[in-house]
């Protein structure tokens, strides 16, 4: 493959970490970061303007999400990624997996829905942009492509059927397909995530025990991948078989490099889902331990009352 067609140098210098944190500002990327970032700030500006909170918490998440998005796509590790596949993988690991996390801790439904103007029924609208939303979130589409049965083989899929086929080379051969194959990382880890993360309301909202099963069906295939790389005896894609003489990397210690990083990356958004599922479901029975408590309080503790004289009925027969 010819990078030069591509506007990419083949005589990179040797990577290092200066050189792949290089802003280059690659236009598709940080226009559409540019563009979340400003639509989530306008959803926060117009809760605060009626106020309403929002809390910096979410707020914090999502702009750090954005912000995963544009270190791996806006920087010189776009450019070494097209020639060396352990940047590659950083950026698919970082944008399927870290990105979307992130992103979904922001909880940006959840602000859309609060945020959206309703149908003005009074001018004749019967559905406002926040009914589409909501119609769209409740739509058979959504459910299918939320569901466990269609997201954990697309997860899958997304690394065997791309890798270990003429596909990825196929895409790696333009700038276009090499931006379109990084949209698609960053959908399936969005789509895959989105009901195990369970912070925006959704058609799919399986128990905390259930999500955690979701995410370790999906997670190990990553780790299998990684040492499928490392133990290859030979180049697997043709796009990086014969890296830059200039970069001083052979093409397997490359690969050796990439499977690393994706076997040990598989880790990282286990542990912050993980720690993420078990705070949720701290507060959510803190929250029910509340209510059950106001609930006690105004009818005087019925229940408590109703079970103590049910145990004294049961020692009386006895």
């Amino acid at each position: 493959m010819d990078h030069g067609e591509h506007g990419m140098m083949m005589d990179l210098p040797p990577f290092t970490v200066a050189r792949g944190l290089e802003f280059t500002g690659e236009p598709f990327f940080l226009f559409g970061c540019l563009l979340g970032l400003a639509l989530y700030g306008w959803g926060v500006a117009r809760l605060r303007r009626r106020g309403d909170a929002w809390p910096v918490s979410r707020t914090v998440a999502f702009t750090t999400g954005v912000a995963t998005v544009v270190l791996v796509m806006c920087t010189g590790l776009n450019d070494y990624g097209m020639v060396l596949f352990s940047v590659h993988m950083v950026q698919h690991m970082v944008i399927s997996m870290l990105s979307p996390i992130l992103l979904l801790l922001g909880a940006p439904v959840t602000l859309a829905l609060r945020a959206l103007p309703s149908a003005a029924r009074s001018r004749g609208m019967r559905r406002g942009p926040r009914e589409v939303l909501v119609a769209f979130l409740h739509s058979r589409y959504v459910r299918v492509i939320s569901h466990p049965a269609f997201t954990i083989p697309l997860f899958i899929a997304s690394l065997y059927a791309l890798y270990f086929t003429p596909l990825f080379d196929l895409l790696m051969g333009s700038m276009a397909g090499h931006i379109a194959m990084m949209v698609h990382f960053l959908a399936v880890g969005l789509v895959f995530f989105w009901p195990i993360m369970g912070v925006d309301p959704g058609p799919h909202r399986p128990g905390y025990v259930m999500r955690m099963l979701e995410l370790f069906a999906g997670m190990p295939f990553h780790a299998f991948f990684g040492i499928a790389l490392m133990m290859a005896s030979e180049p697997m894609t043709e796009t990086y078989a014969n890296p830059p003489a200039s970069l001083g990397v052979s093409a397997l210690a490359d690969q050796n490099a990439a499977g690393g990083i994706a076997w040990a990356f598989s880790e990282i958004p286990s542990v912050l889902v993980l720690i993420a599922l078990v705070f949720q479901w701290y507060v959510t029975e803190q929250r029910q331990a509340r209510r059950r408590d106001r609930r006690a309080d105004r009818d005087g503790d019925k229940e408590l009352a109703a079970y103590n004289a049910y145990l004294a009925a049961l020692q009386t027969k006895g």
